[in-house]
């Protein structure tokens, strides 16, 4: 009943609760927001970040943005742009060498919340790299890499960002993911939801040329 009621309500005013991974609340939402703020300066935006799955069903949040599709039938879902990683080393680091990393360590994820794609390729890629350092967090390892203590794969977005830290031109790519967005369908009429969909996709658009 809660949420019916919010879906219902017709004015660009109140709150709007954000759910996101660390990375993409911090490189990603900032440009988007900030446009959003300006445009729509009665909206109270929160941002919630981390490595838990809020329930959009108890309105923990209003939208949500995953790596990974939602699961739910009572979520609107798009699937918004395709997410590219990179390899990163410290700008004054040596190349390793593809197929090999000899001599080299590597900073991996924290795999206890799923799988990783993109780490799995970075041990495979240079099997004979020492792993050292794992985090579950994508700024941690852009900083981890920046001090020089690895090799990181690191989402472009991420990586392009970080001082310090250049990516390498390898012969094959990390696998690409694609990034979700998701509200329940009951709020899928609040106007300063609709509003923020309408910034995301202006940006997107912009992005993509």
């Amino acid at each position: 009943m809660e949420r019916r009621l919010a879906g219902q309500e017709q004015n660009l005013k109140g709150s709007l609760r954000i759910t996101s991974a660390d990375w993409f609340g911090a490189y990603v939402l900032p440009p988007i927001l900030a446009d959003f703020s300006k445009a729509y300066p009665n909206v109270d935006v929160e941002i919630l970040t981390g490595t838990r799955r809020v329930n959009l069903a108890q309105r923990e949040a209003d939208v949500a943005f995953r790596i990974v599709p939602f699961d739910t039938a009572d979520v609107v879902q798009r699937r918004l742009f395709r997410l590219e990683y990179g390899v990163y080393i410290a700008e004054e680091a040596v190349d390793p060498k593809y197929g090999d990393g000899t001599g080299f360590r590597l900073i991996t994820h924290d795999t206890s919340t799923g799988h990783f794609p993109d780490i799995a390729w970075l041990v495979e890629s240079f099997p004979n790299a020492r792993p050292v350092l794992r985090s579950n967090n994508r700024n941690v390892q852009g900083r981890m890499c920046r001090q020089g203590v690895g090799i990181a794969v690191l989402p472009r977005v991420v990586g392009n960002q970080i001082p310090g830290i250049r990516r390498l031109e390898l012969p094959t790519p990390p696998p690409a993911r694609d990034i979700w967005m998701g509200y329940h369908r009951d709020l899928r009429r609040l106007e300063r939801l609709r509003a923020f969909i309408s910034t995301v996709s202006d940006h997107l658009v912009n992005a993509t040329g």
